[in-house]
């Protein structure tokens, strides 16, 4: 379901894996230092000239990327424990006797299992995509697609279209239904769209992928390298009505409420209501349409003369998003494309992580429940919440002290402050996954039978939704994983367990390291609530502007000053940040920035004394110095090329300087000045909030 991804916003790079070692610098680490690793540190280089390497230097130098992975840093490390502890925690299950066969945990022993089951996986190859293909084949008009489109419905259709049950953006207590795109083989339109030698190497690179994956459902390898060109033009054709990635950060235009009447006569060609119906889902009085143009589109594409190619797209895509279900040979070579080629990847992960990876992904809560249980100390929660109110009292000073911002708009925006809902840790209800049917190897169970069982039991519990009150005390992330992320739709900040560790939390640690570590992600959260996109939605958590005009023009202004900073930065030649791509979450590292250093002067005020200097570092450089290691990061260049198309953070590198530039206390506590090479002048200097 992508819902997730349209409507909430995340802390982290968007990498959850784990590397099968350490490497170089991460092995030398003192795990009983609890603050800075002074190690890892370059102190002959000026803070004001490259803070990046004055914190992160020596590690930068002595860290080799994994073979396995195509960027390392800090979040990469946690997770790299946090998946080895819940992988002996699974173990531990799978051993336990006493398990009730019955129980959402042994459901989460039986994907593991069924997964690591590669020879039952290899024996089965493609023949699990039989039925499937057999109804492509068969197809012989548009009227034909739609049908097997419906046929599909109860695992979530196949490709062209989708819909699913969520809040709806405009009256966040109802449940609505939203149409939204149909599935593309790579990352963006603009792999599509973009003329430059690099995409058109790409696109190349795709058919010949594309080729080798058909090749393994057909006999024929002529066949199959003319059907990868079919779907690469008909890809392309499904790539253009499709909104820009800046475009799709605005919420207002991927909003458009209508009637099954009015979405009928947009796209003709599909049985909306006959669509609905073998979704489960009957008596529907509107739903929300994200782009009105593609599916406008679609009545093209979607056409009898256009049966060849729309054949070819459905096989393709049957097997790409099926890929990982079906046999090594055939998981390996999707692997060989998106991570290898897209991404410089040198190795897959290892099979244990890949099968956490999925666990994850399917009973996230069964295995969340023991993580919780023997990872997450109550006084990590206890001392997040200190904090938190704390940064959240900062965040509120800070919009009452605001220069250009009217007492009008203040005043709504201090009421969404006040009605934030905060969750950390572990949902106060679990999932229930009792209605999912997952068996384990020995009851004759396999790991493709189980993913479909998995989807099935999704849309059922999505479609349940329709027609319900809004639950929002549901987590959009299980305890075990190693990110946060605000929801505006809830008006909510969630942290999840695993996010509560070095180096982001410590409890062991002084104030300062914490503050600018995990304090700075909650302040990061917070701000998505008022970043460019989040600050569309009220404190109810409606798309609905509370906004004077003129503060929002002033608002656009600091805005795009701050997205032209970005938009300036070179990874790599001829590589640029998009700055208004990534304009939220710079607005979010900023204002976390500043709420976090606000909320830290708040707790050592409460405290009374200074601490002083620890390893010759006053508590405020601590403090930025924690900023920049967890921003520790080392990417491969095909990775870098991927991020700045398809994902809206910056490269972790940029992020440990680049909010800092305008930062007045970042200045003072490292004495920055004129003729560094990080210094802006203070007029120049973008501060929101």
């Amino acid at each position: 379901m992508n819902k997730k991804v349209l409507l909430t916003s995340a802390f982290a790079i968007a990498t959850l894996v784990a590397c099968k070692d350490g490497k170089k610098a991460d092995e030398s680490k003192n795990q009983e230092n609890h603050g800075i690793t002074l190690e890892y540190m370059d102190t002959l280089v000026k803070p004001g000239d490259d803070f990046f390497r004055y914190v992160n230097g020596t590690w930068y130098d002595q860290t080799e990327i994994p073979s396995d992975r195509t960027r390392w840093g800090s979040f990469d490390e946690l997770r790299k424990n946090t998946d080895k502890d819940a992988l002996a925690i699974l173990d531990e299950a799978a051993k336990n006797h006493n398990l009730d066969s019955k129980s959402d945990q042994a459901k989460a022993v039986a994907v593991y299992e069924t997964y690591l089951d590669e020879a039952t996986r290899n024996k089965l190859g493609v023949d699990p995509l039989k039925p499937y293909l057999d109804k492509i084949n068969a197809i012989a008009t548009a009227k034909d697609v739609t049908k097997f489109i419906n046929d599909l419905a109860d695992e979530g259709g196949l490709g062209f279209y989708s819909s699913y049950v969520y809040a709806d953006a405009k009256d966040s207590k109802a449940n609505t239904i939203y149409v939204s795109l149909g599935s593309l083989g790579l990352p963006d339109r603009d792999y599509y769209l973009e003329d430059s030698e690099d995409m058109k190497t790409k696109r190349e690179q795709y058919v010949a992928h594309v080729t080798r994956m058909l090749s393994m459902i057909t006999a024929d390898s002529k066949q199959a390298e003319e059907e990868a060109k079919l779907v690469l033009a008909l890809e392309t054709k499904m790539a253009e009505p499709r909104l820009t990635r800046v475009e799709r950060r605005d919420s207002r235009l991927t909003y458009n409420p209508m009637t099954i009447a009015e979405l009928q006569k947009v796209l003709p060609i599909v049985d909306w209501t006959a669509y609905f119906e073998a979704k489960g889902l009957k008596n529907i009085d509107k739903v929300v349409v994200s782009q009105p143009k593609y599916m406008k589109a679609l009545n093209n594409i979607l056409a009898d003369k256009n049966i060849s190619s729309i054949k070819a797209y459905l096989k393709w895509t049957l097997i790409n998003s099926n890929a990982s279900y079906l046999s090594t040979e055939i998981e390996k070579a999707n692997w060989e494309f998106y991570s290898k080629t897209l991404e410089g990847a040198k190795e897959q992960r290892p099979v244990e992580e890949r099968a956490l990876a999925v666990v994850n992904g399917t009973v996230g809560e069964a295995l969340g429940q023991l993580y919780v249980e023997k990872k997450f100390p109550a006084e990590a929660k206890a001392k997040a919440q200190a904090m938190i109110k704390n940064v959240l009292t900062a965040f509120g000073e800070r919009i009452k002290a605001l220069p250009w911002m009217a007492e009008e708009t203040k005043k709504g925006a201090l009421e969404k402050l006040a009605t934030t809902t905060v969750k950390i840790g572990y949902p106060d209800k679990w999932e229930d996954y009792s209605a999912m049917v997952i068996k384990s190897p020995a009851e004759g169970g396999n790991h493709f039978d189980n993913m479909k069982n998995a989807e099935r039991w999704e849309v059922m519990k999505n479609n349940a939704d329709y027609g319900q009150p809004v639950d929002k005390s549901r987590w959009g992330m299980s305890p075990q994983t190693v990110n946060a992320y605000f929801n505006p739709i809830y008006n909510e900040i969630v942290f999840p367990a695993a996010i509560l560790q070095p180096p982001f939390y410590d409890y062991k640690a002084d104030e300062a390291i914490n503050y600018g570590g995990i304090g700075a992600v909650i302040g990061h959260e917070i701000s998505h609530s008022f970043d460019d996109s989040g600050a569309r939605y009220d404190k109810d958590g409606n798309l609905n502007n509370w906004w004077t005009d003129a503060d929002l023009e002033q608002f656009t202004t600091l805005g795009n000053k701050l997205a032209a900073q970005y938009s300036a930065l070179e990874p790599l030649p001829g590589v640029f940040v998009d700055g208004k791509f990534t304009l939220g979450e710079n607005i979010g590292d900023l204002g976390g920035v500043n709420a976090a250093y606000d909320g830290l002067q708040i707790y050592l005020k409460e405290e009374g004394n200074h601490p002083g200097n620890i390893d010759g570092f006053t508590p405020e450089q601590r403090f930025f110095i924690s900023w920049g290691t967890i921003w520790r990061t080392k990417a491969r260049d095909e990775a870098i090329k991927n991020q700045v198309k398809t994902d809206p953070h910056a490269p972790g590198h940029y992020r440990a300087y680049v909010p800092l530039q305008n930062v007045d206390a970042f200045y003072q506590a490292f004495d920055i000045k004129e003729g560094d090479k990080l210094y802006i002048k203070p007029e120049e200097r973008v501060k929101i909030w």
